[in-house]
Parts: C-alpha cells; sequence; structure tokens
C-alpha cells in the first residue's frame, strides 16, 4: 500500500512497569545507534537505539504525572544530556527537548513493531572498546552531517 491507501500509524510503548504509556500516529525515522559516552553510561549498554516522530503525532496515553527527567551538565553546547524516566520503575521513555517539535523515543519502549529498523551508528569516535560494529550501517564518528537540515526535512514529510 502507498500513497492514500497506506493505514495510518498507531504504534503503542511504555515504560518497564507499564505506568506510563503513550502512542505515535506519525511518521517514524529510522532507528539511530548512539555510542556516546553518556548513551552508554545511560543505558549500561553498548549504545542507545532511539528514534524521532513530531511531536504532533505523540500523546501520552496514560501515566505522564509520572514522568521524571534528569538533564546532566552540559559538555560541549546546549542542550545537556536529558534522560527522561519513570519515577516508579526507572524505565527510560521519550524525550522532548526544549524548543524542538519532536520527541526521541528509546525503540526499546515500544510496545508494538515501530515498522522501522537501525539505519546508522553515531558518535563512533566514543564507541565502546569491547564492542565491534558488524552490520554494515553507516557510520558516523560524531553525529550524522547536516543533522539540523535532516530533522528539518524529516517534520516536513
Amino acid at each position: 500500500m502507498t500513497g492514500s491507501d497506506t493505514p495510518p500509524l498507531d504504534v503503542k510503548g511504555s515504560c518497564l512497569c507499564g505506568a506510563v504509556t503513550f502512542r505515535c500516529t506519525r511518521k517514524l525515522s529510522g532507528i539511530q545507534l548512539c555510542h556516546c559516552s553518556r548513551c552508554r553510561k545511560a543505558s549500561g549498554s553498548a549504545f542507545v537505539a532511539a528514534l524521532v516522530t513530531s511531536a504532533a503525532g505523540f500523546a501520552w496515553l496514560t501515566g505522564e504525572k509520572r514522568v521524571v527527567s534528569y538533564e546532566v551538565p552540559m559538555e560541549i553546547k546546549p542542550p545537556g544530556y536529558i534522560r527522561v524516566f519513570c519515577n516508579q520503575c526507572g524505565g527510560p521513555l521519550p524525550i522532548r527537548h526544549p524548543g524542538t517539535d519532536f520527541y526521541i523515543i528509546p525503540a526499546g519502549c515500544f510496545d508494538d513493531d515501530p515498522g522501522v529498523r537501525p539505519a546508522r551508528h553515531i558518535f563512533t569516535a566514543a564507541m565502546a572498546p569491547w564492542y565491534q560494529i558488524t552490520d554494515g550501517l553507516p557510520q558516523y564518528e560524531r553525529h550524522v552531517p547536516d543533522v539540523e537540515r535532516l530533522e528539518a526535512e524529516f517534520l516536513e514529510s
């Protein structure tokens, strides 16, 4: 199916305990695998798998009062690193940086198949020395070149 025959997106997700739930009804980006040191520490793993959706297509369904955030001080330039999580179970949750029109969603939060797959590795210069990338996806030592342009194109579509 393509064009007007494409069914509307309706993908749901939640925290670890299920107290906080959300829904995405707009286009989802490909999944980025971020290897920066802060994502590694926040996840306790080799990388964070996350994707982006328009704020207009995102809604909290339950437990929004349980959503809390912690902002790590800036390293290089604003914004600082923000981690959003459930105050009951500590499970990660979607993040909306102030002044943006999109949410960054940890891919593991989805209860449904989001229909997108990993697209790239970013911040590979900071990659864990015990991890090796073997999947053939594009790799970027820092962020994707022209990330602001890519985000703008994504939000227009």
